[in-house]
């Protein structure tokens, strides 16, 4: 866990654009501690050999694969400034507002079993009556 996801102003601030950002940089900061597998398949030995020294790789159906595997990104845009333009130009602090606006608004969490509920409510009650607290 990073400590200080989503805060702003030394923390004095919440801002939920922001720990989707910080999400973001933290997921993509795991896959580079992850290290990069070094298979018979990551390698592509038979697909360098198929290529040969003047083909290129780009069309491979194994670059294609290996390379979205390491690319892929929710939050950052990577398109060609024109294309980028063409859907609309937003930067990312305006995508991870929309995104954290669509969240809020669509996301139905599972509940937590039963067993859980009823942990949680005797601790509560337990501190409730410990500082005097207890409900009416």
């Amino acid at each position: 866990m990073i400590y200080g996801s989503g805060m702003l102003e030394l923390g004095v601030t919440f801002d939920y654009a922001q720990l989707l950002i910080d999400n973001e940089i933290a997921r993509m900061v795991n896959k580079v501690v992850e290290g990069i597998p070094v298979t018979d398949e990551t390698l592509a030995v038979d697909v360098i050999k198929e290529v040969g020294s003047s083909g290129e790789f780009i069309t491979k159906e194994h670059t294609y694969k290996y390379f979205r595997e390491q690319s892929q990104s929710k939050m950052i845009d990577r398109r060609m400034r024109e294309a980028w333009l063409d859907k609309g130009g937003k930067d990312l602090t305006t995508r991870a507002y929309e995104e954290a606006i669509h969240i809020l608004e669509t996301h139905k969490p599972d509940p937590l079993p039963e067993g859980v509920q009823k942990k949680l409510r005797e601790i509560v009650e337990e501190a409730e009556e410990e500082y005097g607290l207890k409900r009416k």
